[in-house]
């Protein structure tokens, strides 16, 4: 049975379990199809208390809307898959919109954009047994790492059992690792080519085994120096899109970044959320559309 958005708060009221006879019923796909590339449009940000797109501050605090624009960005030519925290995912099997798809479920993180412990980044989406048991098929983590925060320690260790526990089900695990610092108060993630390099090397070398791991990695500030960046590792990498800017400018200008970016052969594909979902001018599906024609 597919839903429509407005059933979606009846059915969980009385049908709870709607939601775990979907996840049995889904049909499933391989994480890499025939094109060899992977476009994923990402949508854990919620979770984190992080709403905002460019100077929208709550854009995405409409879930309906937000519900709305997945469901079109999954139905275009190209996107193989979504990433998102648990509430999402549940909403868009209800809805029927992730048949054939790459289902991601996110580790999500407890620190808070903005909060005084963000990166305190112990998890608290989905565990390796939840994405086994809903028959998701990878997950993903975000690791930051700040030199002067014993927290990292924390987030470092928590991170690399997250690599056993996948890699010993033989789910994909993706991880975004950052160098991050406090600046005025802010958390800022360091996208020079060293740190970003540091942060590959870093990220590939957790866990017990390393079969399972993929990278999702920004663009260097220089896109000209994500080559080396990437021989730093031999894992597959994705890249992520990240808020991209409020212009038709800024958007135009993450697009030749990523083009640039995806022409190297260790990046296997597109993980973009708010810049595909909220795009500066134009519709979701140009977006989606052309992101997809970059691959």
């Amino acid at each position: 049975m597919t839903l429509s958005i407005p059933d979606l708060v009846p059915v969980r009221a009385r049908h709870p379990e709607a939601v775990a006879e979907a996840a049995a019923r889904r049909t499933r796909r391989p994480l890499v199809g025939d094109s060899g590339r992977l476009m994923i449009v990402a949508a854990d940000h919620p979770a984190r208390g992080a709403l905002g797109v460019g100077d929208r501050r709550l854009a995405m605090a409409d879930r309906a809307g937000l519900l709305e624009r997945l469901c079109l960005a999954l139905s275009r030519p190209g996107v193989d898959g979504v990433l998102a925290t648990a509430d999402i995912l549940e909403d868009l099997l209800l809805l029927g919109a992730l048949e054939d798809k790459v289902v991601m479920g996110s580790l999500n993180r407890g620190g808070l954009q903005g909060a005084s412990f963000e990166l305190d980044d112990r998890f608290t989406g989905h565990r390796p047994t939840d994405i086994e048991r809903m028959r998701f098929d990878a997950g993903k983590l975000l690791l930051r790492i700040d030199y002067d925060d014993p927290g990292s320690l924390r987030t470092l260790e928590s991170a690399a059992r997250a690599v056993d526990d996948m890699a010993a089900r033989r789910l994909p695990l993706f991880i975004e690792p950052f160098i991050s610092r406090r600046a005025a108060g802010k958390v800022v993630n360091d996208l020079s080519a060293e740190a970003v390099t540091r942060s590959v090397a870093i990220a590939s070398g957790l866990g017990g085994t390393s079969a399972y791991t993929w990278l999702k990695l920004p663009v260097t500030d220089d896109a000209d120096d994500m080559r080396e960046v990437l021989e730093t590792s031999t894992l597959p990498a994705v890249l992520l899109g990240g808020d991209v800017g409020d212009s038709a400018e800024d958007q135009a200008g993450a697009y030749e970044r990523w083009r640039k970016a995806l022409a190297l052969p260790a990046v296997q594909g597109l993980v973009v959320g708010r810049s595909l979902l909220y795009p500066a001018e134009g519709s979701v599906e140009a977006a989606v559309d052309t992101a997809v024609g970059l691959l």
